[in-house]
């Protein structure tokens, strides 16, 4: 079994703390890739288009974005963490999804992702834990992903790992302890089910490239759907 980490940031707080707990179930039993943003991918994407009108890998982070791509795609388990920044996720971990942005289901969406499973973990003071975890779930939607489980905590007393009453902390381990041996106890030799929402997006895109190709038959985003058998009988995932 392979997992891949995507860690929104290089802290080792109460995130780190959480990350390793979920991790502890697994090892021994699993490999682990993990990345540590900024440090993994730390420049911002700059809108060239280059990715969506002409390759990926011409993409001038490509260094850094072919490295998690591909942990990404042989993984069986994806997770990421991320605290909440004013709301939302790490300026880091955005900056990693905003290179992704090709993988989405309007332009080239990689196969490998539809029968993958992932888990957010994201933490806060206060409010903000989920809507921190939906910045990171928007992406895994759209490249595919339906199987995703959110585990978001709100700390309520203080930021500081050791200020944080016991008690918390080990609700924090419970739940994070039990989801962690379910996805242990998952058969990964079995794709995840693909959803009705994932389906229904990759039928209206099917549509939108159909009718790109009649007016831009060059399209890149076109050609692969046509290579890939999509805009026939052919589906991404296994029914």
């Amino acid at each position: 079994m392979k997992i891949t980490v995507i860690n929104g940031t290089e802290k080792h707080g109460v995130t780190y703390r959480l990350k390793e707990a979920f991790l502890e179930e697994f090892k021994g039993k699993a490999d682990i890739t993990e990345f540590y943003l900024p440090k993994d991918c730390p420049n911002f994407c700059c809108g060239c288009t280059t990715c969506f009108m002409k390759d990926e890998h011409k993409c001038k982070d490509a260094e850094y974005t072919e490295r998690i791509e591909k942990a990404l795609l042989e993984a069986d388990l994806l997770l990421f963490t991320s605290p909440a920044y004013v709301f939302h996720t790490t300026g880091a971990m955005k900056t990693m999804l905003d290179h992704f942005g090709y993988r989405w289901m309007p332009h080239r969406p990689a196969r490998e992702m539809f029968g993958k499973r992932a888990v957010i973990i994201t933490q806060c003071l206060g409010a903000g834990g989920r809507s921190t975890a939906k910045d990171i779930k928007d992406s895994l939607s759209w490249w595919g992903i339906s199987s995703i489980k959110l585990l978001s905590f709100g700390l309520r007393s203080d930021i500081l790992w050791e200020n944080i009453p016991q008690k918390n902390r080990d609700s924090m381990f419970r739940s994070i302890k039990n989801c962690a041996r379910k996805a242990l106890s998952t058969d990964y030799s079995k794709s995840a089910h693909t959803g009705l929402p994932a389906r229904f997006k990759f039928h209206i895109i099917r549509m939108m490239q159909k009718g790109i190709g009649k007016t831009n038959p060059d399209s890149v985003d076109y050609l692969y759907w046509k290579n890939n058998g999509w805009l026939d009988d052919k589906r991404p995932w296994k029914d």
